[in-house]
């Protein structure tokens, strides 16, 4: 497939090319949704804790879940993950508008920007559904407590050493490559127009969310509304992307998460 027209050269650094004023409204974008986002997620922590004797609570009531319960439980899911996942996501919105500006002269529009940005959010609110759903089957299971953590050292743990083997396997290795080079995917999936926008951010958020999905599933370990391991689990993937040893960082990682995943079993 032949590269954009004025597409930037994989030798160019990409920071001096996205962090320029006039990325400004784009960046303000940014900042804006996932400041939303947050302020959602800190208004909902509140909520929760502020419930008569839920901190009292052991096991969770096991009740069958209403369409609102649904609809509450995937539209926290999908804000979260988009608090969590577009600031990781950023650079690769910054570069494609930068390269969208270079476009101009065909049409182009900084409304791409945002459409791109949406094909990417979509990937991780189709996860959301798969979330919500694994949700309601653990607590169907009273394999979570009312704060949402997992009340079994077995699932706890179990999933840190799932989320430690995934970090070595051939599918988590392809994904974080296509994360990590952002000029490289822009090179060689370009689409012109929206509808080219929308298909390269959900083609790009797609393979996100198969870098990222298991890490995801540790929310049901430190608990889905623990707002710092929230900002945990979002900061490891943010450099997971950006650090110049991310693969490394990640696979040595792995040991970590295997130890907490036994220590987790070992202790219950």
């Amino acid at each position: 497939m032949s590269r954009p027209r004025g597409s930037i050269a994989a030798s160019e650094p990409i920071l001096p090319l996205i962090l320029r004023r006039d990325r400004l409204p784009v960046v303000v974008g940014l900042v804006g949704v996932t400041a939303l986002a947050w302020l959602y997620l800190l208004w909902m922590a509140h909520a929760m804790h502020a419930m008569p004797d839920m901190a009292q609570m052991v096991m969770p009531m096991i009740e069958p879940w209403s369409a609102a319960d649904w609809l509450a439980m995937f539209l926290m899911w999908a804000i979260m993950m988009v608090g969590m996942m577009l600031p990781s996501a950023a650079p690769m919105i910054l570069l494609y508008d930068r390269v969208r500006e270079r476009q101009e002269a065909r049409g182009a529009s900084l409304a791409a920007t945002g459409v791109f940005a949406l094909g990417y959010l979509i990937a991780w609110i189709l996860f959301s559904l798969g979330a919500t759903t694994a949700q309601w089957a653990l607590e169907q299971a009273a394999l979570l407590s009312p704060m949402m953590v997992s009340a079994s050292p077995w699932l706890g743990g179990g999933l840190l050493i799932a989320a430690a083997l995934y970090q070595w396997t051939p599918l988590k290795h392809a994904c974080l490559v296509h994360c990590r080079a952002p000029i490289t995917f822009l090179a060689d999936h370009w689409r012109p127009g929206s509808s080219g926008a929308l298909r390269m951010g959900l083609h790009h958020g797609l393979y996100c969310v198969g870098c990222c999905w298991v890490l995801m599933a540790l929310l049901f370990v430190g608990g889905v509304m623990n707002l710092l391991w929230i900002a945990l689990l979002a900061l490891f993937v943010l450099l997971e992307k950006v650090l110049p040893q991310g693969e490394l960082f990640s696979r040595l990682s792995a040991l970590l998460l295997a130890g907490a995943g036994a220590l987790v079993i070992l202790a219950g």
